[in-house]
């Protein structure tokens, strides 16, 4: 049986209580928790006092540390023979970028576990009291990143604007104007619902309630990383509509 070198831990978005049973353990038997700049404070303070922890934090069109650099510390601290747990915000396999990791230390010869973790998109839908997915309204969800190593990401905008489609946009604050226009572009409706999420299931959390049409407003209020939840309104929102309408007769 290969012996499991580095441990890879989804944090979820923020909470400690998104974590599952399998990370916490594997937080705890860590030598060395390599951890990312999105990984929520309250997960960090579960890490043992004695744990080293080593910060390779990045951030979209920001200060980051390149992704060669961090392959380089995650095969040092592999082959020095410690326990090394690899933590990332959200699921590891979702914008992560956890095939060139893998790749790295495949390439030494160095074993590895994935133990998911709870992405951005699911959490921020049950923040705002909705499913990611309703029979008769969308039989697909898309994931899709604002932004790539290229600058603002390509998607399949037709699909992205059919009546009923359900996507949740990571890292697309900044891309907001440019998807705002290839989806009115592809037929989309200005009125279609979108909600921006930020800081999901922190202290600090924020709902911002939206259509495409002041979706790049609407980013600007919003006060930390955030998912678009294109075609999802708030449940609150969605109760108060009759009661417009009647108000309105």
């Amino acid at each position: 049986m290969q012996t499991q070198d580095v441990t890879f831990v989804g944090a979820g978005p923020g909470a400690a209580a998104h974590l599952t049973l399998g990370a916490y353990g594997a937080l705890l038997r860590a030598d060395v928790v390599i951890h990312d700049r999105l990984v929520g404070a309250e997960v960090l303070a579960l890490i043992p006092a004695h744990v080293r922890r080593i910060n390779v934090g990045k951030e979209g069109f920001g200060p980051s540390v390149p992704q060669p650099t961090i392959n380089h510390i995650l095969v040092r601290e592999a082959l020095s023979g410690a326990k090394v747990v690899r933590l990332k915000g959200g699921d590891p396999g979702i914008f992560g970028r956890l095939e060139e990791e893998l790749a790295a230390l495949e390439a030494e010869g160095l074993g590895f576990d994935i133990l998911p973790g709870l992405t951005a998109a699911t959490v921020a839908a049950a923040a705002i009291g909705q499913s990611l997915t309703q029979r008769g309204r969308n039989t697909a969800l898309r994931i899709a990143t604002g932004h790539d190593i290229a600058g603002f990401a390509d998607q399949d905008w037709a699909a992205l604007a059919r009546p009923g489609a359900v996507t949740a946009i990571y890292m697309g604050k900044k891309s907001a104007r440019f998807i705002q226009g290839r989806l009115l572009m592809h037929g989309a409706q200005p009125g279609i619902a979108v909600t921006v999420v930020s800081n999901i299931s922190r202290p600090d959390q924020q709902v911002i309630g939206a259509t495409l049409a002041t979706l790049p407003a609407a980013v600007t209020q919003a006060n930390g990383p955030a998912v678009l939840l294109l075609g999802l309104a708030p449940r609150a929102a969605l109760q108060s509509l009759p009661k417009l309408h009647e108000a309105q007769a």
